[in-house]
């Protein structure tokens, strides 16, 4: 990257958690960063504060789940910044529960805002965000060790992220004579806002308290701990550098030992 041309990222669902850690990675190793999430004013803020220490960002809201959505939000980036160079699908939701109950709308938005939204805003911007054009790019999606392994009580998330990790390979491998690389990158237990809900959530299931869950799952992480989302978003600023050019459909995790696989 010269200072002439700074390249331009676009990360979803970057106001809070590992997408607000990847906007800050990758605005502070020079990117012109365009986020997104659903709600225009946590947008609003969100670039206000990264502008205030010194970065290039914009943003504006996205429904990842909606084409139009979808559309007018990588339009609106090419217009602010020009061609995308960098696309991170970060955003995307928890949910599951006993199987036999889950309902069908929930089970869908899981599907539409992990996965499908993958594929919707990846076809965008190798299309209207002109990646398709270049002989450079970098696709990031941010995926599970969920989608390397079944989660109890987490079947909707669990196949979504799954799905996530099939389209990378797939895409990968097609894209490579390109010279764009597609890779995900896999965070196990993290400590953000969705690992709170995720918590009370079989907090509730099994009957106990989130402090218990807490310690439980501390217990599986060899680590012994949560990862931030600043070490999550540090090998995403690395997979968006030039000296990965040779690292494309892979699923690496960040996940103190959670997964070895």
């Amino acid at each position: 990257m010269t200072e002439q041309e700074p390249r331009v990222a676009l990360v979803t669902g970057a106001t809070s958690g590992i997408g607000l850690a990847v906007a800050q990675t990758l605005a502070a190793s020079g990117h012109r960063v365009f986020i997104g999430a659903r709600t225009a004013e946590n947008v609003t803020t969100t670039v206000k504060s990264l502008r205030e220490k010194g970065h290039d960002v914009a943003g504006a809201a996205v429904d990842v789940r909606r084409d139009a959505d979808v559309r007018a939000f990588v339009r609106a980036a090419v217009e602010r910044f020009g061609t995308i160079d960098v696309l991170v699908n970060n955003a995307g939701r928890s949910g599951g529960g006993v199987t036999a109950d889950i309902d069908d709308e929930l089970w869908h938005d899981v599907i539409d805002t992990n996965l499908n939204s993958v594929f919707r805003m990846t076809r965008e911007v190798l299309n209207t965000g002109g990646m398709r054009a270049k002989d450079r790019g970098r696709i990031i999606n941010i995926a599970s060790t969920a989608g390397k392994q079944g989660v109890v009580l987490g079947a909707p998330y669990s196949a979504s992220k799954h799905g996530v990790v099939g389209f990378t390979k797939a895409l990968g491998n097609e894209l490579a004579p390109t010279g764009i690389t597609v890779n995900a990158v896999c965070p196990g237990y993290v400590e953000t806002p969705m690992a709170q809900r995720v918590r009370q959530g079989y907090a509730a299931a099994y009957d106990t308290t989130e402090e218990a869950i807490l310690e439980k799952f501390q217990a599986k992480i060899p680590l012994g701990r949560y990862s931030t989302p600043e070490e999550v978003a540090g090998l995403v600023g690395y997979l968006a550098s030039d000296t990965a050019a040779s690292i494309t459909s892979q699923a690496l995790n960040v996940c103190g030992g959670l997964g070895n696989f």
